[in-house]
């Protein structure tokens, strides 16, 4: 008995060992550094680190407008890219699941963006907002080609949030698709029998089951608008005068231009706890709302 239990104890350590040795050097140390470091006036270069206790986030709360500023340009980006990216998703998907002769060509083509590099998307997306747009512009005469859609605070947070939902909507078109295709068919037969309409269909039967789904894309389209840093940077770089400055890139200007590394990590910190919150009620609400077929 003994000698089984150390079998399977090793069998456990083989398989499992590296993977949890990775993600705790990976991951978890990093993240109690980063806590300590939270507390220390440490710079990310010099050897001196002194702690300071609770002065970080003190001054993150009275004396420091630009993180609030980027905080409420996150919030704002996020709440429109969470709604935007799992509307076009769902209705892609909701499409893309009809007897159509291109579908699977149709979903390849929406699913590419995701592919792609953010940096590598924002820059691209940066020569069409530039030259593209003035070019489309000149050609039709429309004003909205026109725009300064990078010189300017609002329709360079519009113009931030189409990419976005551009690169993303592919990724959770797919989990909607593989959602919507395990509707049972019987169900969907027997509302079409009873005569309800494609909108009665959808919103009290395919919805509330598909509602895993749901709870899922919700959850990934907030982690990723909340974190969003590459699309920031390779397209406005926070501009004009921070007005387009996301949370991830106040920190990072905050960590590794102003080399105040511990008021860096004091921000990272709190906004992991901020961000944690709003994801776990979320899929606590989204949870409760799954049914079963």
């Amino acid at each position: 008995m003994r000698g089984t239990k150390l079998s399977q104890l090793g069998q456990q350590l083989f398989f499992v060992g590296p993977a949890v040795l990775f993600f705790t050097l990976i991951t978890i140390i990093p993240f109690l550094m980063g806590m300590y470091y939270s507390f220390t006036d440490w710079n990310g270069v010099s050897g001196n680190v002194s702690w300071v206790g609770f002065q970080n986030f003190s001054t993150i709360f009275s004396n420091d407008p630009d993180f609030w500023s980027s905080f409420w340009f996150t919030v704002r980006f996020t709440v429109l890219g969470v709604i935007l990216t799992n509307v076009v998703g769902f209705f892609l998907a909701y499409l893309l699941t009809k007897p159509l002769k291109t579908r699977n060509m149709l979903r390849t083509i929406f699913f590419m963006p995701n592919v792609i590099g953010g940096l590598l998307l924002g820059f691209i997306w940066q020569f069409i907002f530039i030259k593209g747009f003035a070019t489309m512009g000149d050609l039709t005469g429309w004003s909205f080609f026109n725009l300064p859609w990078l010189g300017d605070a609002t329709t360079g947070f519009w113009a931030i949030v189409m990419v976005f939902v551009w690169q993303s909507s592919g990724y959770l078109m797919v989990i909607y698709i593989a959602s919507l295709s395990n509707v049972s068919k019987e169900v969907l037969e027997a509302a079409d029998i009873d005569g309800a309409s494609r909108w009665q269909v959808l919103r009290n039967i395919v919805v509330p089951l598909i509602m895993p789904a749901v709870t899922i894309g919700l959850f990934l389209a907030i982690s990723w608008s909340f974190k969003m840093f590459d699309l920031n940077l390779s397209l406005t770089k926070g501009g004009p005068f921070k007005s387009t400055e996301s949370v991830a890139m106040n920190i990072y200007n905050e960590a590794f231009l102003n080399n105040r590394y511990g008021l860096g990590t004091a921000k990272a910190l709190l906004f992991f706890v901020i961000v944690a919150i709003i994801t776990l009620i979320q899929v606590r609400i989204t949870k409760s709302k799954e049914v079963e077929a």
